[in-house]
């Protein structure tokens, strides 16, 4: 499942970038929102909470993870990406071969790509130690949202000067992060289960902070009715799949 949330959404995303219309960008953007928040609250919250046993402590720690979040990415040390995928990337589409790269270069978006890969296979870990169910429901909304993340960053690259080819390769092998860190994981919080709770939470916190700080405010800037409902409509479909994945997985475990 890590493999699958590195590699294979890099190549959805390349043939996205590719071949995609500006408009399908934003469909996924708002499908991913539902997909992150139905994980984080129906899935990933609740089994936290059981796992440590402490709600105020589990709710504390999410709160914790979220101002984390946001200090990170006001230092460039944590950066998902997904506000230029709303509000840079689409006009980097749209005027594609003009010097616009909102200052950020190709080695930026790789490197800070890279630990986001890496933090997002020590969650899918975390998820999988606690139940094979939530694991995959945690996979499968990192997945959502990696995929509008890298169109846009293989829109930048691009225009960084990175030909397809080159682009694609090294977004493979950032994306290989993700297996590096489930696996660090897997072998570390064998010895420490007490730390599970904690990272569940932190996922939480992850899910939650990038959908609401960097996904939904670019939403905003489509006010009219049919766009909102359009908007209103995808996020709902993100939640179901994820209840409807879990019910699934229910069944094939039963």
């Amino acid at each position: 499942m890590s493999l699958a949330g590195g590699a294979l959404s890099v190549v959805a995303a390349a043939v996205f970038a590719f071949t995609a219309r500006v408009q399908w960008v934003s469909l996924l953007i708002s499908y991913a929102i539902g997909a992150l928040l139905g994980a984080s609250f129906l899935e990933v919250l609740p089994h936290a909470i059981t796992a440590s046993g402490d709600a105020a402590t589990t709710t504390a720690t999410v709160l914790g993870g979220i101002l984390a979040f946001f200090v990170m990415e006001k230092l460039v040390l944590w950066r998902h990406c997904h506000i230029e995928a709303c509000e840079g990337h689409e006009p980097l589409v749209q005027s594609h071969g003009h010097d616009h790269d909102h200052g950020r270069s190709g080695m930026m978006i790789l490197v800070g790509d890279t630990f986001h890969n890496f933090v997002d296979g020590v969650l899918i870990a975390a998820a999988f130690m606690e139940d094979v169910r939530l694991g995959i429901v945690t996979a499968l909304a990192m997945i959502a949202h990696e995929i509008p993340q890298e169109v846009g960053d293989f829109v930048i690259l691009l225009h960084s000067g990175y030909s397809k080819g080159r682009a694609l390769a090294f977004n493979l092998l950032s994306s290989l992060a993700t297996l590096v860190g489930a696996l660090l994981a897997y072998m570390a919080l064998g010895q420490a289960q007490s730390a599970v709770p904690v990272l569940l939470a932190l996922a939480a916190a992850s899910m939650i902070y990038v959908a609401v700080a960097d996904l939904i405010p670019g939403l905003h800037k489509r006010t009219e009715i049919r766009a909102t409902v359009q908007q209103v409509l995808l996020i709902a479909a993100g939640i179901g799949t994820i209840v409807l994945t879990h019910h699934i997985v229910d069944r094939f475990a039963g």
